[in-house]
């Protein structure tokens, strides 16, 4: 049976991030957007941890609920840390998602950080001066059903592949526990079949996580595990052995803040050959470009990805759906019309996924016509991107300015 998951979000106590982020509304959410597994997010941080202590029950299979909830959702213990460290006479800043097989494991780890001086406090992404390669090893050590994953191993800032701070190979950043390091995250900027081009990857599993910092955000990555029977066992065993994932759902890469080359200060961008033309300068202040994720996957490309791509589960590249009611409508993404839209479609069609990758055409036509054209178009991929550079999110719409000429918004309300 499938079980889409997002393993990488995060609390109200990270940095950044909506103060509507409760145990509460991430189980209403979960059901709203699809998810059936749900990371807790930020289980280092001391308040949000006795939160997860005091509102969650364990349940027999492994997995975790909130308490008198009616909805179904599982969550998984899972962090984000950031590691800022000298090696190899560069400075190194990965961030690493963690998922752990208990609140007493983790609470050991939490006390240990905290014992050697580690600030677990400040932040629900804590940064620790600390090896990553160290701190996987003491996760792994604490709990031997832990799950390390390098995050969005591209971001050229933070992560195990960065242009800026980050290694070449996993082996060199892991060294000797390279090997129980099962599965790397795509981030945003990122999808599949651009990993499939690194060899060092072949045998790790390739996942997609929101990294949500709001509510609206979850899901927009996530991975689709089929298990014969749902336990935090069998899902660890699947990442472990890269095994039973169905596909991932992803975003589009080029709407990723840090896909393309660019300099944002002189609002410039391109791809890695005219970078590469441009030496690596912005052609219209003569400073360095940030170096995004396609020039850096360029680099470090050994193999074509067709010689994985039968190897490997597919991928499907969605827009949220609050994002083509808003093109659909030609209005903003948080006005009130949208949202009694959203909420109207998702009563009909029981969650965000189920419309978007299940729902056939014309059931959504009878609903709203103009969504139901959108959504064919998406799922056959053609649709209008501008791909984002050096912090700044790229664009996607579905229709092209003159197809909206063409368009009438014909039965374009519910109902």
């Amino acid at each position: 049976m499938p079980y889409i998951t997002d393993f990488h979000i995060h609390s109200r106590y990270s940095r950044a991030t909506s103060k509507q982020i409760t145990l509460e509304n991430l189980d209403k959410y979960a059901r709203i957007k699809g998810i059936d597994i749900l990371a807790t997010a930020d289980f280092t941080h001391p308040a949000w941890f006795r939160e997860l202590e005091n509102k969650l029950v364990l349940q027999d299979n492994g997995f975790y609920q909130l308490k008198n909830s009616e909805n179904e959702t599982k969550f998984i213990l899972s962090t984000e840390i950031s590691c800022i460290y000298k090696k190899g006479g560069k400075c190194r800043r990965i961030h690493l998602v963690v998922i752990c097989s208990s609140l007493t494991k983790v609470k050991k780890v939490n006390e240990y950080l905290e014992k050697k001086g580690y600030n677990i406090k400040s932040d629900g992404r804590p940064i620790l001066g600390l090896d990553v390669k160290e701190l996987a090893k003491i996760y792994l050590e604490y709990d031997d059903k832990a799950i390390i994953i390098p995050a969005h191993i591209w971001t050229p800032w933070f992560s195990l592949f960065g242009s800026y701070s980050g290694f070449d190979s996993l082996k060199e950043c892991f060294e000797e526990i390279s090997d129980q390091i099962p599965a790397i995250e795509t981030g945003l900027s990122s999808d599949p079949r651009m990993n499939w081009r690194i060899s060092q990857l072949n045998n790790r599993m390739i996942l997609s996580n929101s990294d949500a910092h709001s509510l609206d955000k979850l899901g927009r990555e996530a991975n689709v595990f089929n298990l014969k029977e749902l336990s935090y066992k069998n899902l660890y065993q699947s990442i472990k052995n890269n095994k039973n994932l169905e596909y991932t759902i992803e975003f589009y890469p080029e709407e990723g803040k840090y896909h393309y080359d660019g300099h944002v200060d002189c609002h410039y961008s391109c791809d890695p050959k005219q970078s590469k033309k441009n030496k690596n300068l912005c052609p219209k202040c003569s400073k360095p470009l940030t170096i995004g994720v396609m020039n850096r996957v360029e680099v470090l490309a050994d193999q074509d990805e067709k010689t994985q791509e039968k190897k490997r589960p597919p991928f499907k590249s969605l827009v949220p759906l609050a994002e083509i009611l808003a093109e659909v409508n030609n209005t903003g993404v948080n006005t009130k019309a949208i949202k009694k839209e959203h909420d109207l479609l998702i009563n009909r069609f029981t969650s965000e996924f189920n419309l978007l990758l299940n729902t056939p055409v014309e059931e959504i036509k009878e609903a709203n016509n103009m969504l139901g054209i959108a959504i064919n178009k998406m799922r056959k991929g053609d649709i209008v991107i501008k791909p984002g550079y050096d912090g700044i999110f790229g664009t996607v719409k579905i229709f092209s300015d003159k197809e909206r000429e063409k368009l009438e918004p014909k039965q374009n309300k519910l109902f």
